[in-house]
């Protein structure tokens, strides 16, 4: 299974800097806000439960978690909706976007800037997306054959060792129930939640391209309104501190 990469790394080294300054927060909050329009009621909605889970890892306050989910209920807040954008990065490598937002029209051209001012183009709906598919991603602090089939065992579709960890990936649907086991096993789950995973790598080993890859993804994070940001961007070469 492709998928993770030098970016997914870096990604989840900034957010635990960006924690510090309440960044990671609002896009989790935004993520809860978005998850509890199927229900406010964890224990029912997967969703929220994950989400939840998510905010908790990142230390994030219980009453900032309590206030995102009554944004569902709160009828002067304004409502957010999803927005995923495609676009193209130095090297040919597909960039998927996912928003979460009161106003498109304010959150279109902030990706669009962050984009072209650092070498990426926008792109037509569709035309990046079916170089991804959609999946179910779990960190498990883990390592060694019998972890491995421990997981497969739980009903992973894949898992692969890397960095000291085992990346698991699930179908959608299977998710929720899959990290529900992995944790009664007794395994350390660190992270799950749906992603765009690559169906196949773009191998970049140019290290100037690389380096404005990684620009133009770190410079999309950055938007208040994106919650994730994907790439097939496969960076081989060694780029240094």
């Amino acid at each position: 299974m492709s998928g993770h990469s030098k970016w997914s790394k870096i990604k989840r080294d900034k957010g635990a800097n960006d924690a510090k300054r309440g960044a990671v927060f609002t896009k989790i909050g935004n993520q809860i806000a978005v998850a509890a329009r199927g229900g406010i009621d964890p224990t029912m909605n997967s969703s929220l439960a994950l989400a939840i889970e998510k905010a908790k890892a990142a230390n994030m306050p219980v009453a900032n978690i309590q206030r995102a989910i009554d944004r569902v209920a709160d009828k002067g807040a304004a409502a957010l909706e999803e927005a995923t954008y495609e676009g193209y990065g130095p090297g040919g490598v597909g960039i998927i976007v996912e928003t979460a937002t009161d106003n498109k029209n304010r959150t279109y051209p902030e990706v669009r800037t962050a984009l072209t001012k650092n070498g990426g183009t926008m792109a037509d709906a569709g035309s990046v997306m079916f170089q991804f598919t959609r999946k179910g991603v779990i960190r498990v602090a883990a390592s060694g054959e019998d972890a491995l089939l421990s997981i497969l065992d739980a009903g992973a579709e894949d898992a692969v060792e890397e960095d000291g960890e085992i990346v698991v990936y699930t179908e959608m649907k299977d998710l929720a129930k899959v990290r529900t086991a992995l944790v009664d096993s007794g395994l350390t789950v660190e992270d799950a939640e749906l992603q765009y995973v690559p169906n196949a790598m773009v191998p970049i080993d140019n290290a100037e391209t690389a380096r404005k890859v990684l620009k133009i993804m770190d410079a999309i994070d950055d938007l208040d309104d994106v919650v994730a940001v994907h790439t097939n961007a496969d960076i081989t070469v060694e780029l240094g501190d």
